[in-house]
C-alpha cells in the first residue's frame, strides 16, 4: 500500500512492473479485483492500482454533498498530474464509470480503456430507459432511507440481493458480511455518482481513445441497458460478451475478463 498525497487528495495505491502505464480501478477494494490481473500484465506495464473513495485506506466520501464521478476521478488525476505518457484505464462496475469519464478529462493523454459491465446509471433516464431508471432509483432511495433507520443488516441483504440475486446475503458467513456492512455509506456516496442527474453522455463517451465495452449478455437488466446506451452514442467501442460471468465478471470468470484486457491494451498501448 502506498498513499499518495495530492494537494487535498489522498489515495491508496500500488505500483507494480515496468513500461507504459496502466491504471486498473475497482468496483471494490482492488487486492481483491485486480490481484490476477496485475500479475498478468506487470511483465509489461507499469500497474498502478487504486482505491477509490472509501476502499482501502483511499478516504470515504465527506458527505457534505452528494459524490459525482468527477469528484472519483479527481483520485485519477492526483496520481497522473504532471506526467506526458500515455496511458490505459481498465474500469469495472463504478470504476468502469470513472474511466470512462477519467477518458474524456484527460483526453489524448489516454491510449486505450476497457470498462467492464459500466454502471453510469443516469444515462438511463436520459436515454428513455424508464424501467431501469426507476429500478435503480428505488433501490438507491431504499438504501438511503434503511441506512438512516438504522436497518444495516436490511441495507445490506437488500444490496446484496440487487446485485447478486434473491437470497444471496443468507449464504455471506458472519466474517463476510461484517465489511460488506461496514462499506454501506460509501456504497450510498457511490450511488449518488451514478445515478447523478447532471451526468450526460458527452461527459463518458467522447473520449478519443479506442474503447472495449465488456458485458455479459445476461448480467443486471440496468448494466446491460447503460451498456446499450453507450454502444448506441459510440458504435465504433468494441464490444465483448462475458456470458455466463455475471456483473461481477473479474472476481467469477478472470479467464474471459483477463485475456479480453491484456488482448486490448497490447493492440493499443505497447509501443
Amino acid at each position: 500500500m502506498v498513499l499518495v498525497r495530492r494537494g487535498v487528495v489522498d489515495v491508496d495505491m500500488d505500483r507494480t512492473g515496468g513500461g507504459p502505464p496502466v491504471l486498473l480501478l475497482g468496483g471494490i477494494s482492488r487486492q481483491r479485483m485486480w490481484a490476477g490481473l496485475t500479475d498478468t500484465l506487470s511483465d509489461r506495464y507499469r500497474v498502478l492500482t487504486l482505491d477509490l473513495h472509501g476502499q482501502g485506506a483511499t478516504p470515504a466520501w465527506p458527505g457534505t454533498r452528494s459524490q459525482t464521478l468527477a469528484d472519483q476521478v479527481r483520485l485519477v488525476h492526483a496520481l497522473t498530474a504532471g506526467g506526458t505518457e500515455r496511458i490505459g484505464i481498465v474500469g469495472h462496475s463504478i470504476g468502469a464509470a470513472v474511466a470512462l469519464r477519467a477518458a474524456v478529462e484527460l483526453d489524448e493523454r489516454v491510449a486505450a480503456v476497457v470498462a467492464v459491465e459500466p454502471t453510469a446509471f443516469a444515462l438511463l433516464g436520459q436515454a428513455g430507459r424508464t424501467e431501469s431508471w426507476r429500478a435503480v432509483q428505488h433501490h438507491r432511495d431504499r438504501l438511503r432511507l434503511l441506512l438512516a433507520a438504522g436497518e444495516i443488516e436490511e441495507a445490506a441483504r437488500d444490496s446484496s440481493d440487487f446485485w447478486l440475486g434473491a437470497g444471496s446475503w443468507e449464504r455471506y458467513t458472519p466474517d463476510e458480511r461484517a465489511p460488506i456492512e461496514q462499506g454501506l455509506h460509501h456504497r450510498l456516496a457511490e450511488w449518488d455518482a451514478v445515478t447523478d442527474p447532471a451526468l450526460t453522455l458527452a461527459e463518458v463517451a467522447t473520449a478519443p481513445a479506442p474503447t472495449l465495452l465488456a458485458v455479459d449478455p445476461d448480467t443486471l437488466v440496468p448494466v446491460r441497458e447503460v451498456a446499450d446506451v453507450l454502444t448506441a452514442a459510440r458504435p465504433d467501442w468494441e464490444r465483448a460478451e462475458l456470458r455466463g460471468a455475471g456483473h461481477f465478471a473479474p472476481l467469477t470468470r478472470p479467464d474471459l475478463v483477463h485475456p479480453l484486457v491484456e488482448d486490448f491494451l497490447d493492440r493499443h498501448l505497447r509501443p
